[in-house]
Parts: C-alpha cells; structure tokens; sequence
C-alpha cells in the first residue's frame, strides 16, 4: 500500500466519521457492486456473426481509432485488460450477434453452444454475463420495425431470436451462478408521422408475449424491457415508447429498462427512478452520456450520473437495480473508454453512499432547508478522492490516472499492431 494514500485515507476516514459514516463499511459494500460491461464498445458494434452488414436501427459508432478488437479472442483479452484497470468484479453484457462460433447461423437460430467459449471465458475470470438479442444490423431489419414488423414471417423470424436469446440468457445464469439480464430493445419507428400509432403497437404486444411465454428461472434469468423516446430513422414515432414499456413491465413483471441516452435532452432518469421503484418488481439501468440526446458518449462524472447515484443509494434501490454501461466511442482508445466510465460511474456510487444522508433528511423534515443546503454543498468537497485511491490500492488496481499507462502500453504492444497485420 502507498503510504501517502493511506495516509490521506485515514485522514478522509476521520472527516467523515464526525457525521457517522464508516469509510470502510461503505468500500466493503461498494465491492459487492457488479456493473455490466458492454463488450460493443470494444469493436464499434460489430459482432462476429455478420461483420459485414452495416450498422442500423439508429446505430452509429463515429472515429477511427486504431485497435479495435477483430476476433472474440481479441475483444476478450481487451475486456480482461480492461477490468484490470477496474476495482471490483463485474458483468460483461453481450449482444447475441457476439457468438463465438465457425457456424453459420441466423439470429433465430442461436444456442447456447454458440456462446460456450464466453461462458467458459466468464467463469475463469470470475464474471458474470448479461445478454440481448440483436434486433438490428440485419437484412430483416433492414425497413426499420423487428417485432412489431407488418410481415408476419419477418416479425415471427424476430420472436424466435428474442426466445433463443432468453434460453442463452438462462444458461448464463444457471452455468455461472448468477442471474442473467435479458434484455429486449427493438428499433421499430418511423421517420415522419404515421397514420396509425397502435396497431404497430398492439403486434409488439402480442410478439412480447409469445416471446415471454416459456417460463424460466429468475435464478437464472431476469427479463428486461428497454424503451426509446426517438431516434435516427424513428424521429416521429417509435413503437416501443417509455409508456409502453413501462406498463408492459409493470403489468408483466419485467425489468423496466432506463437508458439516460434515450429520452429528450432536457429530461433525467435520475428523478424517474423513486416513482418507477414503487411499482416495479425491478430496474435495469443502461448508463450513458447523451451530449446531443442518444449520443452514447463515454460515461464521465457529471451531474447526472451522480444523481443516478444519490438516487439509488438514498433509496435504497441497489438490491433491486442492475446498473449496466452503454456507450461507444470509436475515436478514442476503446479499452480506455471501458475504464474510464467503469471507474466514473462506481465514482459516483461511492460519492452518494459518502454523504450525510440521514442528517440531510432529519433537517429536510425538520424544515430547516438551510442546514440541508450547506451539508449538500460542503460535502461536495469533501475528500472523497483520497477514499477512492485507497479503494484502487485495496482492490490491486492503480489508483488516479497511473491506469492510463497501463493502457498506452497494451494499445502499443497489442492494439496497434493490429492494424499493421490487416496491411500485411
């Protein structure tokens, strides 16, 4: 252990303890947090089973950054590279077109076998792993609506991947001892106004259903629905809308999914979350950063997300929310990406369970609005870093910005060369 941060670590802890909070509960607890990694932002969305077909259903990856991951092998070793970097340990979250197979297959033809080496990849690592089927970049995806598509061949073709992705996400979870995420998000939308809002939304209905109808394990698997207000291509109109969503999962028992990316630029999650755990059986959270809306930039530590943090952790909904990670960034270093907003959203978790929330409370009922204000503001610079470098030494990760060498000599040594193999 470095000795300046210990010691500035007992220092911190002795601040902090003047208003009751225990540094070291609050890192024990801290350390149970499993975040879900994205793998997509290791290789700009590509997957493996089609990486020729285009991006689509609104989905675009800007820059040109060398090194992006080609194989499963490559994106695998970049994601162990990167949780090396990382306190804690976490989930990785595939998206189905991330099989590691020689097979041929369509996305409705999947099994579990066609993910065996993550699975085994996962439990030498000790990680676990969340799943969502890819109801994108596909030629049956190509006129923008999956589920709730017309055609009731194509829409059929979306159902039986979205049932294939909830066996893979049960064998996920019973293989590895802890449940899996399934998560379903569809593109389905239209781009000017339509003539006819519900019935698209009635056939999404009535797919979800046929979708969910076999029974499985929440042990294993734990269902999720994701909604969108808007997006590129579905400017008018999306099917699969917040309200939608909300009291299908309601009605369903599904995880209800927030992404922070996915309502309009002046609209927060953070003060959705209270309301939504009165009636939810549970939340899934997609963490992002929305620049211009769903914008998907790398998650830093803004206002919101340490909102999301406060909201959780006053709450009391960390037992109840599965926090997952959504962004890619192609014009930065990618493993860089993962570390970065990894770090700045356990940060942010961190933050919250360091502030005086019961004394906020106790002068809030009291009314007095002015001891509330100026606890608020004062522990904004509290030493809360000093917290968070001896939480790195702990957990054998570098603490500040000593990572960032790690990860300019992995992108020379490993990275890089990648490019010069594709020119040989």
């Amino acid at each position: 252990m470095n000795p300046t941060i210990r010691q500035s670590y007992e220092l911190a802890r002795e601040q902090y303890a003047k208003h009751g909070i225990d540094t070291d509960a609050i890192l024990e607890e801290l350390s149970r947090i499993k975040l879900s990694v994205h793998c997509w932002q290791g290789d700009d969305v590509r997957g493996f089973l089609f990486q020729d077909q285009e991006l689509s259903g609104g989905i675009s990856v800007t820059g040109s950054y060398p090194g992006a991951a080609r194989t499963p092998d490559e994106l695998r070793g970049d994601l162990e590279k990167a949780f090396s970097l990382i306190p804690g340990k976490h989930k990785v979250n595939l998206h189905a077109i991330y099989a590691d197979t020689a097979e041929k297959v369509d996305l409705d033809a999947l099994e579990p076998r066609h993910f065996q080496a993550w699975v085994d990849w996962a439990a030498e690592q000790g990680l676990g792993l969340d799943f969502n089927p890819t109801c994108f970049s596909h030629p049956k995806a190509a006129d923008g609506f999956t589920l709730s598509h017309p055609d009731e061949t194509i829409r059929q073709f979306w159902i039986d991947h979205c049932k294939a992705s909830r066996r893979i996400g049960a064998f996920f979870g019973e293989t590895l001892g802890q449940p899996c995420v399934t998560n379903v998000w569809i593109p389905d939308g239209y781009k000017d106004i339509p003539a006819d809002r519900l019935a698209p939304r009635v056939r999404l209905k009535e797919a979800l259903d046929e979708v969910f109808s076999e029974p499985l394990d929440p042990a294993h698997n734990l269902d999720a629905v994701e909604s969108k207000l808007f997006g590129i291509g579905s400017e008018a109109y999306v099917v699969g809308s917040h309200e939608f969503y909300m009291g299908y999962g309601l009605q369903n028992n599904k995880l209800i999914c927030l992404d922070s990316g996915h309502f309009h630029p002046t609209e927060t999650i953070s003060n959705k979350l209270s309301s939504l755990s009165l009636f939810a059986s549970g939340i899934l959270l997609h963490v992002s950063r929305p620049m211009r809306w769903d914008s998907d930039h790398v998650v830093i530590l803004d206002d919101e997300l340490l909102e999301i943090g406060r909201e959780l952790v006053r709450g009391d909904l960390l037992e109840r929310t599965h926090i997952g990670l959504d962004f890619f960034d192609g014009s930065i270093n990618r493993v860089a990406a993962w570390v970065i907003g990894t770090r700045s959203t356990l940060k942010a978790l961190m933050r919250a369970m360091l502030e005086p929330a019961e004394e906020l409370r106790r002068a809030e009922l009291a009314g007095d609005y002015t001891t509330r204000l100026a606890l608020a503001e004062e522990f904004k610079s509290y030493p809360f870093g000093a917290i968070w470098d001896y939480y790195c030494e702990l957990s054998g990760v570098p603490a500040r910005e000593a990572w960032l060498a790690d990860v300019k000599e992995y992108e020379q040594q490993v990275q890089l060369p990648r490019g010069e193999e594709a020119r040989v």
